[in-house]
């Protein structure tokens, strides 16, 4: 069969399993199985037959969705909340991960003007962060303690009220989303000017390790979910600006959908971030160098893992099931 003849056979079939997956309007399980069977089926015919098709990655894609829902009608998937984490978050992350990507060209793009901003200009930090906050940086520069910021009222008060702020940044860097990305984009860009330029001003002044070991013992995931926050921004607005097959209103509510998901998935981070920062980075100046590397290099390759690398493990694993169907 030609190609062209089977994708014509075929496609009413498959935007009607994509549409079901997209509005969950399966009557029962079984339904859903024997529809993702012969999607598998079809996978597997335009494997052998038509290797090089850009067909093969839209079912492939459509494959992976149907394994997603059906793994939340398995029998063992009564711990929501791991397999939340475990297995959905990761799914998702692989199936978005261009808006990722994204995230992270914008995030260095911006944090890099941030910092030729500052090299250019001896007013810039000073309009971004304030005059009181530099003077006050400047103080603790004098008096050996660049960081000293960080140092300032309880544990459990820096700890919360550290935490709460970081939240409300990333929960509106997602909601801005719904104006097609562009808030949170402006979200990003005004964060990441103000981390160039702060870091500029370090190492302008010739501390710019001990800023370092200091902000990124508790930075290294705080910024990181930041712009995993921002993505999931990006995933909403371009749900609204790029509906694809499906209404504008249907896409909206599965990129939303989408987007809770992976913001949620980055609280237990933010969290920990708050922690560090709270509990920890205080000590940065007494601890040695080791430690406090250790600490970074911990804290950033636990996030990074779980968003750059564990997704793609979980959906090799999908595939896997893909393959070989048992249910």
């Amino acid at each position: 069969m030609r190609e062209v003849a089977f994708i014509k056979q075929n496609k009413d079939k498959w935007l009607g399993f994509e549409t079901a997956i997209f509005n969950n309007n399966f009557n029962n399980p079984d339904e859903l199985a024997s529809q993702y069977i012969q999607v598998i089926n079809d996978l597997a015919y335009a494997q052998t037959f038509y290797p090089k098709s850009k067909v093969i990655v839209y079912l492939n894609q459509l494959a992976a969705k149907g394994f997603q829902k059906i793994y939340k009608t398995k029998r063992e998937d009564t711990h929501r909340i791991l397999s939340f984490w475990k297995t959905e978050v990761p799914l998702l992350v692989h199936q978005y991960r261009k808006y990722i990507y994204i995230a992270f060209a914008i995030f260095i793009l911006f944090t890099f003007i941030g910092v030729i901003s500052a090299a250019n200009d001896a007013e810039f930090v000073r309009s971004i962060l304030g005059d009181q906050y530099v003077n006050m940086t400047l103080e603790n520069i004098e008096n050996g303690d660049p960081v000293a910021v960080y140092k300032s009222g309880s544990n459990w008060g820096g700890f919360i009220g550290i935490t709460v702020n970081n939240l409300k940044v990333g929960i509106i860097a997602f909601i801005l989303g719904v104006f097609g990305g562009i808030g949170t984009v402006y979200i990003l860009f005004k964060n990441c000017i103000m981390l160039g330029s702060f870091q500029y001003f370090f190492y302008e002044k010739d501390v710019f390790w001990e800023s370092v070991r200091g902000i990124w013992i508790h930075g290294s995931m705080e910024i990181f979910a930041i712009v995993i926050e921002a993505a999931a921004g990006l995933i909403l607005g371009a749900s609204i600006l790029f509906p694809n097959t499906h209404s504008r209103m249907t896409s909206f509510k599965q990129g939303a959908k989408t987007g809770v998901k992976i913001l949620i998935s980055t609280f237990p981070f933010t969290f920990s971030a708050g922690f560090l920062e709270g509990f920890v980075t205080r000590y940065s100046n007494s601890m040695p160098n080791w430690l406090s590397v250790s600490i970074i290099l911990f804290t950033l390759g636990l996030i990074s893992f779980y968003y750059l690398v564990y997704p793609f493990k979980v959906y090799r694993k999908a595939q896997l099931s893909i393959l070989n169907p048992a249910f």
